[in-house]
C-alpha cells in the first residue's frame, strides 16, 4: 500500500486494530504489527510514529527481506571504512539515522540469527556498534517491527530468538485480513474507484453494478487491500464511462495466449468466461432435451464471443475449438454476422 493511503474502513475488527495502535503510540515501547501481505502494516507503523512524542523525529524503514544476510547488519548498525570489501568509507546505520525517531523493521522474521542477536543488544542497552569498530554509540529510537509470520511458532522451531520476541512484543497489533472486514469491501471499492475516475478524467462516478459488487464481496482477496486497489483501478480505466461498472477481472494475466504451466489457474472474473460457464449448468425448465442443449450451446457461444470482442480466432482458442469447428457452430446458431 502507498504511504499516502488513508485508513478506510468501518468494520469492528479493523477499527479495533487501529484503536489499539493509537493507544500504544504515546508510549515509548516497541510494538509488533502482524498481518497478511497488503493489510497495511506500514501504515500502522507510520501512525504509531506520527501519534507519538517522536512525531517530529525521523521515521526510518528497513525491509529485512530485501537485503542478503551479509549486508543486513551493515545496514542496521553501520560500518567503518575498510570493515569489509567494498566499504570504502564509514557509513551510519539505520539505528543512527533513526535517533530521536522511529525505526520500522519490515519482514522481521527473515532476519538472520546473527542480526537478531545484535538487534537484541541494541534494544536492551540502546547502544549499537558499527561493523569494524570497537566503540559503541548511544541511540534513542523506538522500534516498530512487522511480519506476516507466526513468530511464537518460529520460536518453537528455533528460527527466532525467544528473548528478542519478548523484548519486541510489549504490544502486538494484529491486522485483520480484508475477507474478515465485514462491510469494508464496498467502502474501499467506492473510494478507490472514485479516485481512479478522477485520474482518468471522468465527469461523474457511475459506481459498480450488482454483478461486479457481488464478485468483489465474494472474492477471498489473498493480497488484501493492495490487491483490491489494483483490481478496482484496472476495472475503472478499462471501462467505458457512463454506465455502472459491471465487469471485474481479478487476474491481470488472463489471456487466451497465457502460457500454460503447472501453476496456471483459470482467470476469475465477475463476468464468467466460456470455461467458467461450462462448469455451471442451470437446469432448464423444458422437456425438449435437444432444444435445451442447443439453446445452452448458443448462450455459451454468445458469452465467449462477447468476452473475446467477437473475434473468431480468439474465441476458438478460448473454447478449445479449431477455427473450422467454431465457424460451423456459429453458422448453426446464425451468429456469423455478429463476428469479425
Amino acid at each position: 500500500m502507498d504511504r499516502d493511503q488513508k485508513f478506510i474502513g468501518e468494520s469492528t475488527a479493523f477499527l479495533d486494530a487501529v484503536e489499539r495502535a493509537s493507544r500504544a503510540a504515546t508510549l515509548n515501547r516497541p510494538v509488533l504489527v502482524i498481518g497478511e501481505r497488503g493489510t497495511g502494516k506500514e501504515l500502522i507503523a507510520e501512525r504509531l510514529h506520527h501519534l507519538s512524542p517522536r512525531w517530529a523525529g525521523p521515521f526510518v524503514t528497513l525491509n529485512c527481506a530485501a537485503l542478503p544476510e551479509t549486508l543486513i547488519e551493515a545496514e542496521l548498525f553501520g560500518h567503518e571504512a575498510g570493515a569489509f570489501t567494498g566499504a570504502t568509507k564509514a557509513r551510519a546505520g539505520r539505528f543512527e539515522e533513526a535517533d530521536g525517531g522511529t525505526l520500522f523493521l519490515d519482514e522481521l522474521a527473515t532476519m538472520s540469527s546473527g542480526a537478531q542477536e545484535r538487534l537484541l543488544r541494541a534494544v536492551e542497552y540502546g547502544e549499537v556498534t558499527r561493523i569494524g569498530s570497537s566503540k559503541s554509540i548511544r541511540v534513542d529510537c523506538r522500534i516498530v517491527a512487522a511480519t506476516n509470520e507466526n513468530l511464537p511458532g518460529l520460536v518453537e522451531t528455533g528460527r527466532f530468538r525467544a528473548d528478542l520476541l519478548d523484548r519486541l512484543s510489549f504490544e502486538v497489533v494484529t491486522l485483520p485480513p480484508l475477507r474478515h472486514r465485514e462491510g469494508d469491501i464496498p467502502v474501499l471499492a467506492d473510494f478507490f474507484g472514485r479516485r481512479m475516475a478522477i485520474e482518468v478524467g471522468w465527469e461523474r462516478w457511475p459506481g459498480f453494478g450488482p454483478k461486479a459488487m457481488g464478485a468483489l464481496v465474494g472474492y477471498e482477496w489473498p493480497g488484501n487491500v493492495r490487491e483490491l486497489r489494483n483490481v478496482i483501478e484496472r476495472a475503472v480505466y478499462r471501462w467505458e464511462e457512463g454506465k455502472p461498472i459491471d465487469t471485474i477481472e481479478f487476474d491481470p494475466f488472463a489471456s487466451p495466449w497465457r502460457p500454460q504451466g503447472a501453476a496456471a489457474k483459470p482467470a476469475m472474473t465477475a463476468e464468467p468466461g466460456p470455461a467458467q460457464a461450462v462448469a455451471v449448468v442451470e437446469e432448464p425448465d423444458t422437456t425438449d432435451f435437444k432444444a435445451a442443449c442447443e439453446a445452452y450451446e448458443k448462450r455459451l457461444l454468445e458469452a465467449a464471443l462477447k468476452r473475446c470482442r467477437f473475434n473468431q480466432r480468439t474465441t476458438a482458442v478460448a473454447l478449445s475449438l479449431t477455427y473450422d469447428q467454431l465457424r460451423h457452430a456459429l453458422k448453426k446458431h446464425a451468429l456469423l454476422d455478429r463476428t469479425s
